[in-house]
């Protein structure tokens, strides 16, 4: 019998486990409704949230990154919760920053960026004020912007972009590009911006601005910007950006009207014969694209955007950059892609590929991935390579002409592959992931090391998918299309588990005790029996004197009885937790695990 598993997003979750779902909820509702927060550190301060962010960002790529102090996840994760909380109020209750570790990495275009690194402390401090704002936030932001938010990505974007010129006819783009935007953000602006959206907490607002005065090192204090490597500045340079994307909407989408119209169609007919000039934004992060019907309109709002920017969020615009395009005669860039419209039949239709610099940095990844592999042929290496033409086609597959573009890519990657050939054969086993993704490949597979290589011409178009507005993290209706709520499992024993720490033991193991609860279904590892709030015991498969570490793959939870069973050294101890477990079903292959890994003996099944 097979269980269905459930579909779920993992923050949503986390969010159940630590039991703070409703809470954001209703800071979401109250910004909806127009209301001001005045209070929000008490909320960003508490147990749940604090230990919430701990597990939030422990999984992050970046979470074993150093900062100024040298210090990683690991080691926050080492500290007992109590003192873990009192650490996080007592930064809060007086913030000072810790310096900011700065880092250069090189653009595609050659030259370098640098990324602010502050310490895991101070990401972790982020962390906790992210969570509480993002609720806050999505409420007030506009519905075509999608950087940086939960739920909406780069082919969504896309998605709007192609469905603007090719539905809607707009054939102009006016692209924008702002000069080094995370670099000059302006500070006390930012501060009125976040104020206008109803964070009014000026104990929060204090300690952000010291956030984005924090010292880096080597440099001094910033006057300007947010730094490149904070959990925080994805959602300030949101925030910042927010107003211009309804100040675009205002020239069109929310004009006021005197009658109330029954759809939006019949809206936007009216305001056309009002004369109003007919314009949309759509916005990734800092990449953005406005999109009119004729070359007048979008020479004036090339005009306007760029005064409007410098003298409203004094930003500046790069000239070389920016540019107004007609889709009808050239390709606009976005985001990798290249749009344009082209003539099919007696209808303009949108038609798109990669763009160049996308073409070369994925020629380079898919050069340096073989080139890894010829240097070190291991198994770990090749299915990394796999991963790497996977992940390429999956992003770029919303791009009409993708498998021209990628038998492009194919043929300069091939000359690589050649160096290859001692570990090559056209004999193996198909894995499952090829299969899946590539099953209806007719060609003969190469296997490298007995796996399949993935075809790198091998890709077709995929219409990029249309964001559906319902979806929201913070409505129950929102999440019911996106994620499923925990289901047979006693919330009860999972908020003891979350509200009763055991004492003496790490963040790490406190974290995963919870998540090994749901894991398990809220049965004991070895006998299936019922967890409750007192016979819910986490057990390490090895112990901390040989080695063992506090992560989830090195914990299994069962009940009091089983936990004696493992570590019970004579017969008699070992008679007794039997005769305790008479009615259960004992998983003697599992127990006799676990009792090796501890250095006991197997228990002999009469």
């Amino acid at each position: 019998m097979t269980t269905k598993r459930l579909k779920k997003r993992q923050k949503l979750r986390n969010n159940e486990y630590y039991d703070i779902q409703e809470k954001f909820d209703d800071l979401y509702r109250r910004s909806k409704q127009g209301s001001t927060f005045n209070n929000l550190v008490e909320l960003i301060a508490s147990d749940q949230n604090i230990l919430l962010a701990y597990r939030n960002i422990k999984k992050n790529k970046g979470s074993k990154t150093r900062g100024s102090n040298r210090t990683t996840i690991i080691d926050i994760g080492k500290t007992n919760p109590d003192r873990l909380l009192q650490y996080v109020k007592n930064r809060l209750q007086n913030y000072s920053p810790q310096p900011i570790r700065r880092k250069e990495i090189e653009k595609e275009d050659g030259r370098m960026r640098p990324l602010g690194i502050p310490t895991i402390e101070d990401r972790l401090i982020q962390q906790c004020i992210k969570q509480v704002l993002e609720p806050i936030c999505e409420a007030k932001f506009y519905e075509h912007s999608y950087g940086f938010r939960p739920n909406r990505g780069t082919h969504h974007a896309i998605a709007r972009v192609n469905f603007l010129a090719y539905k809607s006819k707009l054939q102009y783009v006016v692209d924008i590009d702002i000069k080094g935007f995370f670099d000059n953000v302006d500070h006390a602006k930012l501060m009125k911006q976040m104020w206008s959206i109803g964070i009014q907490d000026k104990n929060l607002l204090c300690i952000i601005s010291k956030m984005l005065k924090a010292e880096i090192k080597g440099i001094g204090i910033p006057t300007r910007g947010t730094p490149q490597g904070g959990i925080l500045s994805p959602l300030l340079s949101n925030i910042v950006l927010n107003e211009l994307d309804w100040w675009i909407a205002s020239q069109w989408e929310t004009m006021p009207t005197k009658h109330q119209y029954a759809s939006k169609s019949k809206r936007v007919r009216a305001l056309k014969t009002a004369g109003l000039k007919e314009v949309y934004i759509v916005r990734y992060a800092d990449d953005f694209k406005l999109l009119c019907r004729t070359r007048k309109e979008a020479e004036k709002l090339f005009c306007a955007v760029k005064k409007w920017l410098n003298e409203r969020l004094k930003l500046e615009i790069s000239p070389e950059k920016s540019k107004i395009v007609n889709l009808k005669r050239h390709y606009s860039d976005f985001l990798g892609v290249r749009i344009k419209l082209q003539e099919k039949g007696q209808q303009q239709v949108t038609t798109s590929r990669m763009t160049e610099r996308s073409v070369r940095k994925s020629k380079d990844k898919l050069k340096n991935c073989v080139d890894t592999l010829q240097r070190q042929p291991t198994v770990d290496n090749m299915q990394k390579l796999n991963a790497c033409i996977l992940g390429l086609h999956n992003y770029y597959c919303v791009a009409t002409n993708v498998s021209r573009d990628f038998d492009k890519i194919a043929f300069h990657v091939d000359a690589n592959l050649r160096n290859t050939r001692s570990m090559t054969t056209r004999r193996g086993q198909l894995t499952k992931a090829f299969t899946q993704f590539y099953g209806h490949y007719t060609g003969r597979p190469k296997f490298i090391m007995g796996i399949p290589l993935f075809p790198i011409h091998l890709v077709k178009f995929k219409p990029p998918p249309y964001f559906n507005q319902d979806k929201c993290n913070y409505t129950l209706e929102g999440r019911n299309m996106i994620h499923k709520p925990l289901q047979a499992i006693d919330t009860s024993v999972l908020r003891y588990l979350m509200e009763h720490p055991v004492e003496q033991e790490s963040t790490e193991y406190n974290d995963n005790r919870i998540s090994l609860y749901v894991s398990q279904r809220g049965k004991c590892f070895i006998t299936g029996l019922e967890l409750t709030t007192f016979t819910a015991e986490a057990h390490r498969k090895t112990p901390k004197g040989n080695g063992g570490t506090d992560e989830y793959g090195n914990l299994v939870i069962v009940v009091p009885e089983v936990h004696r069973l493992i570590h019970a050294l004579d017969e008699e101890t070992v008679q007794k937790c039997l005769l305790a477990l008479t009615n259960s079903n004992i998983n003697y292959k599992r127990l006799n695990q676990l009792r090796k890994m501890v250095g006991n003996s197997e228990i002999c099944v009469g």
